[in-house]
């Protein structure tokens, strides 16, 4: 009796997330100005969609934002004055605030 083939193909295992360095953070901001998508910087860097967010909200690497920003100059000076360098803003889930309520008056 044969073996099936089908039986003999080793599963995919998830790979470890990926640890973030600060060098990782300089090009993920920059990856983030040059408006890669979300998705393709997560393939890149493998990592937990949370990583970007701490590197973008400033919690990990916070001096990251600052140097990225010195790099993005350098290599792109053409697209400086076309950029938004804005921080990034959390919009909160929950929309049951009082001040909505301001809106029917």
């Amino acid at each position: 009796m044969r073996a099936n083939p089908l039986l003999l193909i080793e599963p995919e295992r998830p790979q470890a997330p990926r640890i973030i360095s600060e060098a990782d953070a300089v090009d993920i901001w920059i990856a983030r100005w040059l408006r890669v998508r979300r998705i393709e910087i997560l393939r890149r860097y493998q990592c937990d969609p949370r990583r970007l967010y701490e590197i973008w909200e400033g919690r990990r690497f916070p001096e990251s934002r600052e140097r990225a920003l010195t790099v993005f100059k350098e290599r792109y000076p053409e697209l400086v004055d076309r950029t938004d360098f804005g921080n990034h803003r959390v919009i909160p889930r929950s929309h049951n605030t009082p001040e909505q309520m301001g809106l029917f008056d």
